[in-house]
């Protein structure tokens, strides 16, 4: 399971050594998930990005983001079935487009669920409609913690930061699908069919990837293209399995 901002690339940079490390994994025949706690984009529009900008070439069912996870969690929660399910949603087109997929319904005024997510175009009236609507009794589920995000400007605001501003407004507190929950490797685990021991999962950032994979009991390679630093990482109670500098270091 290997993230993507911070791990693969770094918005538009690229980070070279991510590259081999999929071709190396390809040329392996090993079977590997891109893990992201991205929900922007869809998984087709992930692969897009890859090949285009990254020269990367992977197919959609290999991208796995916590809009799917929110479905697969949602579904679980409803017999297995959201048509007729209303939602609110502060989130771009991955987002969006991942629960209407699965039958659910745009609401703004009584939603069964408000789901909040990275949100490019955020705006008071989102946070208002999606205050109101929690504060009313929807169940209020948020894609991710990240309080930042990576790319090629630096640390800018994530998800995590949005779906803070919701909680304070709210004083509530939302059920979290992406990293570092346990709920998003757990989906991922049954989508690559694989046992937790069986698996690695790679990262950037010690306080989703990382603790991610402590929270599922899958083993870590943390690597230091992105979020976290070695000095930081080294006051951390609990290490991570495996740390490097550079994914060409990782020996398959």
């Amino acid at each position: 399971m290997i993230d993507l901002d911070g791990t693969v690339y770094r918005g538009s940079e690229k980070i070279p050594a991510a590259r081999r490390f999929v071709e190396r994994l390809q040329a392996a025949q090993l079977p590997f998930l891109f893990l992201t706690n991205n929900t922007t984009k869809t998984p087709a529009a992930v692969v897009q990005n890859l090949a285009d900008n990254h020269q990367i070439s992977v197919r959609p069912d290999q991208i796995y983001t916590p809009s799917l996870a929110t479905v697969s969690y949602l579904k679980a929660k409803n017999h297995g079935d959201l048509h007729g399910k209303s939602v609110y949603v502060i989130g771009e087109l991955g987002l969006v487009s991942a629960l209407l997929d699965a039958g659910m319904v745009l609401n703004e005024t009584d939603p069964d669920y408000v789901v909040v997510g990275l949100d490019y175009d955020v705006t008071y009236h989102k946070f208002e409609v999606a205050t109101l609507a929690i504060r009313q009794g929807s169940t209020f589920i948020g894609t991710n913690a990240d309080t930042n995000l990576p790319n090629e400007h630096g640390l800018v605001p994530g998800a995590g930061s949005v779906i803070a501003m919701v909680e304070r407004a709210t004083q509530q507190t939302a059920t979290y699908i992406g990293k570092p929950e346990p709920i998003i490797v757990q989906a991922a685990l049954s989508v690559l069919g694989r046992e937790a021991a069986q698996v690695l999962l790679v990262g950037d950032n010690y306080e989703t990837d990382i603790r991610a994979g402590i929270n599922a009991n899958v083993d870590q390679l943390l690597v230091y293209t992105g979020v976290s630093k070695p000095a930081v990482v080294a006051t951390k109670a609990q290490q991570p399995t495996y740390q490097i500098n550079s994914l060409d270091e990782w020996q398959l």
